[in-house]
């Protein structure tokens, strides 16, 4: 039989225990894309630095995967083209750029956030393996072009690669664009699509081909 003492050393051990367990977690249910304090990106002044092609873009599309593996549009929202930059980029070169964003390029980017769930675990669930990109398909979309009034980098058909048991196979996303050297979703799903539903791009056995280098 254990003594008093002994039994309430054992419960104060056990109580620091989870004491010392409880912040961690709490640490890691609070990541943001944003971190606490700092400035939104889309309020900053756009830069014409190149994004990265490596661990920037794959760390992008890391977290695209998982909104897609969860289905859940909040989590793809951290990787999306942050508003306030798209509302400075259409200022005057589209009625309402506000109502664009939020009715047609958030609206059709959570239909396709569906679609690509759909997909991916249908049958055998899929495990994400690389991206595969182009990097002569980036393009310097010039101020004034296609509409928008601030330059920004454009790349087109980036590839996620995934595993569904022992096949390979692939999906697009169809346009990335960037702001302050960061490269964001601006269409998932193909732009433009005969209707308004969500809808999976480029779907290939094997890797398939970034690309085709083009639009804006």
């Amino acid at each position: 039989m254990l003594s008093r003492l002994a039994r309430a050393l054992m419960m104060t051990r056990r109580a620091r225990r989870l004491l010392v367990a409880v912040p961690l977690v709490l640490v890691a249910t609070i990541t943001t894309s944003t971190p606490l304090g700092a400035t939104p990106p889309g309020n900053l002044p756009q830069t014409p630095i190149e994004p990265s092609f490596t661990i920037g873009l794959t760390s992008q599309m890391r977290t695209l995967w998982q909104a897609i593996s969860v289905d859940s549009p909040t989590i793809g929202e951290r990787v999306f083209f942050p508003r306030e930059a798209y509302l400075r980029m259409k200022q005057g070169q589209i009625v309402n750029p506000a109502t664009d964003y939020s009715n047609r390029l958030i609206a059709l980017f959570n239909l396709d956030i569906a679609a690509y769930h759909r997909l991916m675990t249908t049958g055998v669930h899929a495990h994400f393996e690389r991206v595969v990109t182009s990097r002569a398909d980036a393009a310097w979309i010039a101020p004034g072009t296609c509409e928008n009034r601030i330059g920004y980098w454009h790349l087109p058909g980036v590839r996620l690669v995934f595993t569904r048991g022992r096949h390979v196979e692939s999906v697009a996303v169809a346009s990335l664009i960037s702001w302050r050297g960061v490269w964001y979703v601006v269409h998932l799903g193909p732009n433009p699509r005969p209707a308004n539903i969500g809808t999976v791009d480029g779907y290939r056995s094997g890797p398939g081909m970034p690309g085709p280098a083009g639009g804006c």
